[in-house]
């Protein structure tokens, strides 16, 4: 089957289908009205997973609203922001952002263990993907390798964005693969309306008999001083699983290792290799457990704001094994303190606002193996960002201003990439302009980059990124969009030095120091609609690369782990996504009953080479979604088509079916301070594995897991 007839074939699911995802609501059932962007926020703020649609956009156009989640945000009709927010946040809780997400259009996730999970955004993962948190960088090492957590307290979180387009070059010169921002409240940014405000989440899992627990404290100190307090606790125990631990292909070699080693008169390691590939139930040594403890006071007044906060976070977790003859339990234990810094000035004129936003992190790992610490990595990293906002001048508002980045990375006891100091400077513009039915919008980037190894060549990087985008709104409920960017990317420290054994991730790699900047040339189309009773988008886009840097697995062994070798060529990734929700019965009292659906896919290319690796399958959404002011309820089937376009050596993935449903209770109401959600995921117990997972193979996905979860803010 050709890539066009796919595209074709889903966009026209989609519609069909557009009765089929637990997530849209029509416009009328907003609630509250967004609150103004800031410069670290592209997409409009909503609170309590709800937005007014009776107050329009900068442009006079309204946005369409999902349950929990906004597509078209108020602030970018070209390339519109998913974002999430109230019940949904609660509904999917997780302790690591990867999990949180992946049930998005567009998202999947890294899934190397329940631990360590981050976002891949269209089939881009690791340094093409930026984790922010308030726009800046989560200042870790979760990019560096799959097996390293992001140092996000994902629980404690008010709204997340995932951002894709021209919005990108605020923050990266590389747009291809997107950004996800996560915006907490740590630094008020306003004064509570109460002395003493509270919210707090408390969550139960069966798979793993996960536990939850998060909250805050927002105090009025003074008429112009507020301060904020957070916590949040996560312990999870080893992943009960639908099935087999071990994917067929990698039982049936173990099985044989077994034979040769019992033919060879090696009993004891014969039936320890035969007892790993008969694992059944739970996946061994996949437990979790972290903490974060937080607090940020701000000084706010009509001049502008000035505050500052400090996190601490730790998390612990375990790396299921690959079968062997000699296992050890690999665990890592992750530590980070945090101070972040933010400063607004509102300036008047032509210049609306000055915004500085500033962190320091000081990271550390430990990969412990058989008890001891193997290898102990350390990350310092400064970033700071200087943004001028606009005033607003008929259709035209903009924001401009400077970045600056220092990492400071370091490995002790494992040899596997030099000690290293990387720089970043950039300048970038972005600029809108609405007329009539017109939406415009450009975005510039410069960007150096030094990277100083402790041993090898230094490298330098000028970046030069760009894109601009078209919206059409021929009514008030459609719009039609084009985009187009340019980026340019580094190659990271690791791709460039790596060269080594891996303990945690049970893998031999090699980068290559000759690697040039990777460059990527976009195309997005989108269509998105809304009306009383249908609300729904849909997007198609192509990226082309130049010099594309992907690990690839090599097929050999060595010292007793895969092999993985970086390359660099040229690439091409084509993909679409769509969802739909038509409001099929409403009643007097607001109440109705939605049909939704979505479907996403991506292919992706290597010149020469072949299918990209660890790519996501296609993946379609169909379900019922009943909405009241004070129930709620849905039922939804996933289908994860099976993959077979992996790259050389990996091995392909079954197609699995997810059934899952939740129930909502929100004793006063939808702006009362409770809500009680009792969910299902995976209620039919499959065993699926995740084409994106470099572990699939020995980590499936959790089995049948029921969660219940309270809200209260008081």
């Amino acid at each position: 089957m050709s890539i066009s007839s796919i595209l074709a074939g889903s966009a026209l699911g989609v519609l069909a289908l557009a009765s089929t995802s637990p997530a849209f609501a029509a416009p009328d059932d907003a609630a509250s009205a967004p609150s103004a962007q800031t410069a670290s926020s592209p997409a409009a703020h909503s609170h309590g997973g709800e937005v007014d649609t009776a107050q329009p956009d900068d442009a006079g156009h309204a946005p369409i609203v999902v349950t929990g989640r906004l597509i078209s945000g108020d602030r970018d009709a070209v390339v519109a922001p998913v974002v999430i927010s109230g019940d949904e946040l609660a509904r999917h809780a997780a302790a690591q952002i990867g999990t949180l997400l992946a049930h998005l259009p567009g998202v999947s996730t890294s899934g190397f263990a329940p631990g360590a999970s981050r976002p891949v955004l269209r089939g881009f993962d690791g340094p093409r993907v930026q984790i922010l948190t308030d726009g800046i960088g989560s200042l870790d090492a979760s990019s560096v390798s799959v097996d390293h957590g992001v140092a996000i307290d994902s629980l404690n979180v008010e709204q997340i964005d995932v951002l894709h387009g021209p919005a990108v070059l605020l923050y990266a010169a590389d747009p291809a693969g997107g950004a996800v921002n996560a915006l907490e409240r740590r630094i008020p940014k306003r004064i509570p309306d109460k002395a003493v405000s509270a919210e707090a989440v408390a969550g139960f899992g069966s798979a793993a008999d996960a536990v939850n627990l998060a909250g805050t404290v927002d105090v009025a100190l003074a008429p112009r001083l507020a301060a904020h307090f957070d916590a949040a606790y996560n312990r999870a125990g080893d992943v009960r699983i639908g099935g087999n631990v071990l994917s067929d292909a990698l039982r049936t070699r173990t099985l044989a290792e077994a034979a040769d080693l019992a033919a060879g008169g090696d009993q004891a390691g014969a039936d320890l290799l035969t007892t790993q590939a008969n694992a059944r139930g739970r996946i061994a040594n996949s437990w979790a457990r972290g903490t974060t403890l937080g607090a940020g006071i701000a000084f706010i007044d009509s001049g502008g704001t000035l505050g500052i906060a400090v996190q601490r976070l730790t998390s612990d977790y375990g790396i299921p094994l690959r079968p062997s003859i000699d296992p050890e339990d690999v665990s890592i234990a992750l530590r980070q303190t945090r101070v972040d810094l933010h400063g607004s000035v509102n300036l008047g004129g032509f210049l609306d606002r000055l915004d500085f936003r500033a962190a320091f992190g000081d990271y550390t790992h430990a990969e412990v193996v058989g008890g001891q610490a193997a290898a102990r990595f350390y990350n310092k990293g400064i970033e700071s960002r200087l943004v001028l906002t606009q005033a607003k001048r008929g259709g035209w508002r903009g924001e401009s201003g400077i970045q600056y980045g220092n990492r400071n990375f370091s490995i002790v006891g494992e040899p596997l990439v030099p000690n290293s100091v990387s720089q970043r400077f950039a300048v970038f513009t972005r600029q809108q302009l609405s007329v009539g039915t017109f939406d415009l919008e450009g975005s510039g980037r410069y960007e150096h980059v030094g990277i100083v190894p402790k041993q090898g060549l230094n490298r330098s990087f000028d970046l030069v990124a760009g894109g601009a985008g078209l919206a059409w709104h021929p009514l008030e409920s459609v719009t039609l969009s084009l985009s187009a960017t340019h980026g340019e990317r580094a190659p990271s420290p690791e791709e460039l030095y790596i060269n080594g054994v891996h303990e945690a991730t049970q893998s031999f790699e090699q980068g290559n120091s000759a690697f040039e900047i990777e460059r990527s040339n976009t195309l997005e189309a989108g269509l998105r609609y809304h009306s009383d009773r249908f609300a729904g988008a849909l997007t198609v886009y192509a990226t082309n690369f130049n010099n594309f840097i992907a690990p690839v697995p090599t097929g050999t062994m060595i010292e007793g782990v895969p092999a993985f070798q970086f390359i660099q060529g040229d690439a091409r990734f084509r993909g679409i996504e769509a969802e739909g929700a038509w409001k099929a019965l409403r009643w007097d009292d607001g109440s109705a009953l939605s049909l939704e659906g979505a479907v996403d896919y991506v292919h992706a290319t290597i010149t020469n080479v072949g299918a990209a690796p660890r790519i996501p399958a296609l993946r379609v959404r169909g379900g019922l979604n009943f909405e009241a002011e004070r129930f709620g309820a849905n039922i939804e089937t996933v289908y994860n088509a099976r993959q077979d376009r992996v790259a050389t050596n990996e091995n392909p993935v079954d197609a699995f079916t997810l059934l899952n449903a939740s129930v909502t209770w929100r004793p006063g109401g939808k702006a009362g301070p409770a809500a009680l959600i009792l969910s299902g995921d995976n209620l039919l117990d499959a065993n699926g594995r995740l084409s994106t997972s470099e572990t699939r193979d020995f980590v499936p996905i959790a089995g049948r897991n029921v969660r219940i979860t309270l809200s209260l803010k008081i």
